[in-house]
């Protein structure tokens, strides 16, 4: 009966918090505009939001949109009631003391931005008052990469609701002239093709979208929270067989340098192919697919090489052959035969990928090696700095690393690092339909070499940006930016030479004059420059160690914070009238994903309850969805139950039973999960695997639809390993030997298991056993969860992370949802559960059951006396 007074009393109290949960009904986004102008590639957006509060009281209202990654946000105001609040640039550690003071007073302080595919997220809010308005007004700056011969501009539109007066309009300026001009994008078909107008004369061109209330709402991406897809404007200028393309201003310059027409260089490429067990499933298909295509595109006169490697190394050949039809058709063989198996040797793969191009030394062609993994070093060589070291004498700057991180599960920085130190990109491919298609693209990006050892030589130049590189290809672009010394043009002569096949040609036009902006003062040159030079200082960064690292980190952050870019070493403290919460923005790195934290003795954080739409890592107040989430819900009752008194509302607290729930992730057709509860504090078998001697166990910790607070590893009687998520500590013990891991510290290896240690990860790898422990944070609590990324071969294994899905079928939803699971009708319910096995965690749906129901094995099976 108690049960039932708290829970009636909580739904009352959730109706009563419903008025003032954000509701984007009480406001109107009465004018919604993004303005980009591109000038020598350089595009500078403006995004502006109009919004009215119609209530008669205050209210909360939100500005939340998205820019590509390549960008760097460089102003952020918001103009309220005559007043202007401008953002302000600061060292990150400067930012994080005032969000750090901010969180001691009570406040709610939070890094804002979050990272998808291609772009990150911008989300604040501020409190208007009654029938006030507010404007916000965003600036980001973007330096445009040509790749596949064109350039792309990424507009994002997702105003959050239909907007009567909403406009993109976009201006592009090119001295060299417009090739061609196109708009892509989710935007641009079906109902909303007729809202384009696109313009193109000579040297310019404009874009404008103005789509009706009513088009807001009807295109594919569209409906009653208006638009949220992308407008892609793609272009390339006139291309030359000379010097290229160069504009100065103000002392400054910028070199854009993209030759056509030259004869295409052969090739001797070597594919390093991780088949190791944690590449099974899609993955594999994905990279046969994709490694199939590519050797189809091979030139006769190409040379090539495949490498697959777990924990051994596998030669289709030993040597590089000619890409000819027979050599094909047998390598095509090999591919289709690649098969996930073992553990992960990196350092050994990627060495016998650069001693195969060595032995090659075929005069007038260019080579280039490319990795392909997903995961980390866990047999050989495993420790990283030793493995770049070794890779970097290999190689010795003789031809170009691509490293291709597959997934979230790959140390990027570990394969940034490497490619960097050996003139080549880190590229993430993304674990997804298209996986196959990432992977091609890439190739098509390097298939294709035109000029070899390029130097970019400027007399009268100086604090130039990069001016060596390995090779050019077809398609893309070399730029480089500086001063003009003293700003005497007379004096300043660029020249470019390279290699073309087996021959020294040299770029130069001594009659040509370096074109000038005018006498107009303009910083858009300066600005290319200084966006440049942040761009390399910070990849020069990731290669040091030391002194020379700080240095560089130093010259980085003071020109970010001169021309006010939001980069990773700073951030912006969003400006807001007296008495707002403090909001904090910074550019998270590739795979980092920022979140809102809510500040300790604050009121209760309701927002962590119900995901955002659209993928955000936000998070999203809604009293309805509490109401329904309900059951799932209860134990913030008891969570947040001092509080509620302190509201005086009438509750009555009895003991609950604290819950933990589970998801099994479905498989094939399957695509609502099964997910079960535990009830209590208990100690699982997570993993037991008797021919090796290996088992892993876990405490389930005190927070309600939590994780787990401890996790102990054992191989033998005296070898274990043990994480604990309060002292946040990891301890390697080998009989007497007492060792402790932190982040960043080289792997350490107790018997058959290798513990790495990373900043919000733990990876224990055992031959072909990869477990992943994550840990995350909840209501200021430290949880971990585990995830068995990779299986071992064999099938002697028990435990929680051993269970697979079982196969279901919905044979019943009226008045009772039933599933059919071996033959055994079951009741379910329609309910969520927090996935904590991705970061950041996501909540899904799933079908609850019992535990037994869902194991298909009595809950005791699982449970073990001691850690």
């Amino acid at each position: 009966m108690g049960r039932t007074v708290v829970q009636i009393t909580f739904i009352i109290f959730l109706l009563a918090l419903a008025s003032t949960l954000p509701n984007k009904d009480d406001w109107d986004i009465y004018s919604f505009h993004i303005n980009s102008t591109v000038t020598s590639r350089y595009a500078t957006t403006v995004i502006t939001s109009r919004v009215a509060n119609r209530m008669n009281e205050s209210k909360e209202i939100e500005f939340h949109v998205r820019i590509p990654k390549n960008a760097f946000i460089s102003k952020f105001r918001m103009f309220i009631d005559g007043q202007i609040y401008d953002g302000v640039v600061k060292a990150k550690e400067q930012a994080q003391q005032q969000y750090t003071e901010a969180v001691s007073r009570g406040e709610s302080a939070g890094l804002v931005s979050s990272v998808g595919r291609t772009l990150e997220e911008f989300k604040t809010s501020v409190t208007v008052a009654a029938h006030k308005k507010v404007t916000f007004e965003l600036t980001y700056e973007e330096l445009m990469k040509r790749t596949h011969g064109k350039y792309e501009l990424q507009i994002h539109a997702r105003p959050m609701q239909p907007v009567r007066d909403f406009k993109v309009d976009v201006y592009i300026h090119e001295e060299a002239g417009i090739s061609f001009i196109d708009v892509k994008g989710g935007l641009s078909t079906n109902a909303l093709a007729n809202a384009i107008t696109k313009t193109h004369a000579d040297k310019q061109a404009w874009v404008y979208f103005y789509p009706t209330v009513d088009q807001q709402k009807m295109c594919d991406s569209c409906g009653d929270q208006g638009m949220n897809g992308d407008l892609v404007i793609v272009y390339d200028v006139n291309r030359d067989n000379g010097l290229g393309h160069i504009k100065k201003s103000d002392g400054y310059f910028v070199h854009h340098f993209a030759p056509s027409d030259l004869p295409r260089i052969p090739k001797n490429v070597v594919f390093v192919i991780d088949q190791s067990g944690s590449m099974g499933g899609r993955k594999i298909e994905q990279t046969r697919t994709a490694l199939i295509h590519i050797l189809n595109d091979l030139a006769e006169d190409d040379h090539f090489g495949l490498i697959t490697f777990d924990d051994r190394i596998s030669y289709w050949k030993r040597e590089l052959v000619q890409a000819n039809k027979k050599n094909l058709e047998s390598a095509k063989n090999f591919a289709h035969n690649i098969q996930d198996r073992g553990s992960t040797d990196i350092n050994e793969a990627v060495l016998q990928g650069a001693r195969m191009l060595n032995a090659h030394n075929r005069e007038g062609s260019a080579s280039i090696l490319i990795l392909l993994t997903d995961g980390d070093p866990t047999s050989g060589v495993t420790n990283l700095e030793k493995i770049q070291s070794n890779v970097r004498q290999a190689i010795a700057g003789k031809f170009p690393l691509y490293c291709l991180g597959f997934g979230f599960d790959v140390n990027f920085n570990f394969l940034e690092k490497m490619s960097l130190q050996n003139n080549g990109v880190a590229r993430r491919i993304y674990e997804d339909s298209d996986a196959d298609l990432q992977l091609k693209g890439f190739y098509e990006e390097v298939a294709t070499p035109l000029l070899t050892d390029v130097t970019m030589i400027y007399v009268g130049g100086t604090n130039l940006t990069q001016t060596n590189f390995s090779q050019y290809y077809n398609g893309s672009e070399i730029v480089v930016a500086g001063e003009i010394t003293d700003n005497n043009i007379e004096t300043f002569t660029p020249q470019v030479v390279a290699i073309s096949s087996n021959r020294r040609i040299m770029f130069s036009n001594p009659n040509e004059t370096v074109e000038s902006t005018g006498t107009v003062s303009d910083d858009r040159i300066q600005r290319v420059w200084a966006y440049l030079t942040v761009k390399q200082l910070l990849d020069k960064e990731l290669q040091l160690s030391g002194p020379e690292k700080e240095k560089v980190k130093k010259e980085a952050m003071e020109l970010s914070l001169k021309y006010s870019f939001v980069t990773p070493l700073t951030s912006m403290v969003v400006t807001k009238p007296p008495g707002e919460n403090t909001d904090v923005l910074h550019k998270p790195k590739e795979g980092e994903t920022s979140r809102r934290w809510q500040s300790p003795g604050g009121q209760p954080n309701l927002a962590h309850l119900t995901p955002a739409s659209g993928g955000s890592s936000g998070w999203v107040h809604s009293a309805v969805d509490l109401l329904y989430g309900i059951r799932s819900y209860d134990y913030l009752l008891y969570e947040d139950a001092d509080y509620l008194k302190a509201t005086h509302v009438p509750i009555e607290v009895t003991d609950a039973p604290l819950l933990h729930r589970f998801l099994l992730n479905s498989t094939g057709n399957q695509t609502v999960p099964l997910c079960f509860d535990f009830s209590g504090a208990i100690i699982l078998k997570l993993f037991h695997h008797p021919s090796r001697d290996l088992s892993v166990n876990g405490e389930l910790d005190s927070i309600a639809t939590g994780g787990f607070s401890k996790i102990f590893i054992h191989l033998k009687t005296h070898q274990h390993v043990e994480v604990d998520a309060d002292s946040q500590r990891v301890t390697v013990r080998d009989g007497q030997t007492v060792t402790y891991q932190a982040a960043g510290q080289d792997p350490s290896t107790v018997g058959s298991v290798t513990v790495i240690v990373r900043d919000t990860e733990i990876h224990i790898a055992s031959d072909d056993i990869l477990l992943v422990i994550s840990q995350h944070e909840k209501n200021g609590q430290r949880l971990l969860w585990p995830v068995l990324r990779q299986q071992p071969s064999t099938n002697d294994i028990e435990g929680l992370l051993a269970v697979k899905p079982a196969v279901y079928e919905v044979v019943q939803q009226v008045p009772v949802t039933k599933l059919k699971i071996k033959n055994q009708e079951i009741d379910v319910t329609s309910d969520s559960a927090t996935d904590y096995s991705i970061d950041p965690p996501v909540t899904k749906n799933c079908w609850l059951m019992s535990a037994d129901s869902a194991l298909q094995r009595p809950l005791a099976d699982f449970s073990v006396a001691q850690l």
